[in-house]
């Protein structure tokens, strides 16, 4: 007996040159904040700027707040394609503009494969000063969208393509009807800069042609749409206007089984003083300083 407790008090006084001192201030206590000044223990302190207190509940949309969608260069006989894989975008904005030299350009929806629900041609003189800018409804995703610049490769375009959260598509008012082989042109004021253009058909295929005139058969912008279901996916675009004598004639290219409604109205309305000022030109003092500096 005496034996085995000699050996016990032996083994216990080698072990305590292995055992590790514990680190001074420090606690092997979790990580946890310290209550707010002023605020009663167990309480949660109030939350950070920009930070939320709650997560967003399921099926919630989710919030974009100043963010803009970055601009990708298109070169001329090339493909670029936007993939949305959240099922709650339901329309998204796309944008096509150069830097002054004509645009030509192929957008389309897919949605599925060997499924193109929606197809655009487009058109315009002037990119920089008439840019391209519509919006697609993308409702049960995930879709694509594919811009194709058919262009030469001497005519790049920048493309900004951004879903649109919440809220329902354009609406319009004073709905026209236009019949299977029939067009409607709507004349506007010098004053307006751009129109708010909407198509739709009552669930029937919509096939339309865009022109926007100026002058005497000199078209500036020329659309062609063509979409599958023109009440599950009208067609809603923002036509830039600038100068004098603009017309917007809209042609249904479907037979006469297929009519559409349109809506165009003014958008954007300048101001009298914009245009109230006289253009000076001929032996003025500007033209005649730059005559002066090209000798």
């Amino acid at each position: 007996m005496k034996i085995a407790a000699a050996a016990l008090l032996a083994f216990a006084a080698h072990t305590q040159g292995f055992t590790l001192p514990s680190p001074s201030g420090q606690s092997t206590a979790l990580f946890s904040f310290a209550p707010s000044p002023g605020s009663a223990q167990g309480t949660m302190a109030p939350p950070r700027p920009g930070v939320a207190s709650n997560p967003a509940p399921p099926g919630a949309k989710p919030m974009r707040v100043g963010k803009a969608a970055k601009v990708v260069k298109v070169q001329g006989n090339s493909l670029k394609t936007w993939g949305f894989l959240d099922p709650r975008v339901e329309r998204v904005q796309v944008k096509l503009e150069t830097e002054g030299r004509p645009l030509n350009a192929d957008v389309e929806l897919w949605q599925g494969p060997d499924n193109t629900p929606v197809k655009v041609r487009v058109y315009i003189e002037n990119g920089s000063k008439r840019p391209f800018n519509a919006v697609v409804e993308t409702p049960r995703g995930p879709n694509t969208i594919a811009v194709r610049n058919i262009g030469q490769m001497e005519f790049p375009m920048d493309a900004q393509v951004l879903s649109i959260d919440g809220g329902a598509p354009a609406q319009g008012n004073d709905f026209r009807t236009i019949q299977g082989g029939a067009l409607r042109t709507y004349p506007f004021d010098p004053l307006v800069d751009s129109v708010e253009l909407i198509l739709k058909t009552d669930g029937r295929p919509l096939n339309a042609l865009i022109e926007l005139l100026q002058g005497p058969n000199n078209k500036k912008k020329v659309i062609e749409i063509y979409t599958e279901d023109g009440l599950d996916r009208p067609f809603s675009a923002i036509l830039e206007t600038p100068g004098s004598g603009n017309v917007i004639r809209v042609v249904n290219t479907s037979p006469v089984e297929f009519p559409l409604v349109a809506s165009v109205q003014p958008y954007e309305v300048g101001k009298v003083g914009d245009y109230g000022e006289p253009v000076l030109g001929g032996d003025s003092d500007a033209a005649m300083a730059t005559t002066v500096s090209q000798w």
